[in-house]
């Protein structure tokens, strides 16, 4: 499959089946890599049970491995939905126990999510709900449709977000609109998403969205990775932290690619008015 958007071509080559609940594709072009993690559980609307979290976790080792991954891209494979959470109908037959550690579990692997070096989209068509919208806020950046639907539904359950929503919400969109969507457990749509920072982009038509996600990944893959993963990583472990304490961070990250190859390549090619070749070293 190739997928096209203002001239690029990238090439898709599937890791794994198509047969498993979460498999990989990498898409390349001209040797630069996104790999996306794909969700295919049509059955339960891409619901989290056992097997799902487990094909999950098995792709975010993968790309913890892999070194040469620039940005992942997150989507589903299934019409009409990106993820409905947590199965609630194989919850329903788990012991209080077993029910307690399976969302810890859950809660885990979209921290580990967070934590990849390399930068994260999540592309939403359709329902994500609950579980759903949890993952997608554990991602660095998110693109939806118009008509998507969205939201945090838990108190309307007499429960509460349970995977991250009641942190990782508020900081992305603030405290007083995560209150409203979690306490009325009202969905938004895609462009009211947009609208209050929730997502980075909203188009009309999935193939769009799509192609956004990957025009993004390809101006990320230009750049130097390692000072893309330093960037992330300080913005990520300094915006809770006192300023002075912040400034901290940034400062061991940036001299973390001070002796880099890249570097070197970088103000080599500035110099010379020629485009860059990063190597990741």
């Amino acid at each position: 499959m190739f997928l096209r958007r203002a001239g690029m071509r990238w090439c898709s080559t599937s890791v794994w089946s198509k047969e498993r609940e979460c498999y990989l594709k990498k898409m390349e072009k001209e040797g630069k890599e996104a790999v996306v993690l794909a969700m295919n559980r049509p059955s339960r609307k891409n619901a989290f049970g056992r097997v799902m979290l487990k094909e999950f976790r098995e792709c975010l080792d993968e790309c913890t491995k892999d070194s040469n991954i620039r940005s992942l891209i997150l989507l589903s494979e299934v019409g009409g939905v990106f993820s409905a959470g947590a199965d609630l109908k194989e919850r329903k037959e788990m012991s209080q126990n077993e029910a307690s550690k399976f969302v810890t579990m859950l809660r885990t692997t979209f921290s580990e999510l967070e934590d990849l070096r390399c930068p994260t989209i999540a592309v939403i068509h359709g329902v994500a709900l609950g579980g759903g919208l949890e993952l997608a806020l554990a991602c660095d950046m998110r693109v939806c449709t118009d008509s998507s639907k969205v939201g945090v539904p838990e108190t309307g359950l007499a429960i509460i977000p349970g995977a991250g929503g009641t942190q990782r919400l508020p900081r992305v969109v603030g405290i007083p609109r995560a209150m409203e969507m979690i306490c009325t457990a009202d969905p938004i749509n895609g462009k009211r998403a947009e609208t209050i920072g929730l997502v980075n982009h909203s188009e009309t038509h999935l193939e769009d969205a799509l192609d956004t996600a990957l025009a993004i990944a390809s101006r990320i893959a230009r750049n130097g990775p390692l000072a893309v993963q330093n960037a992330k990583r300080a913005v990520k472990d300094g915006m809770d932290l006192p300023l002075k304490e912040a400034m901290e961070v940034e400062k061991a990250c940036y001299a973390n690619i001070l002796t880099t190859q890249d570097r070197v390549r970088g103000l080599t090619a500035f110099a010379k008015r020629e485009t860059p070749v990063y190597e990741g070293n």
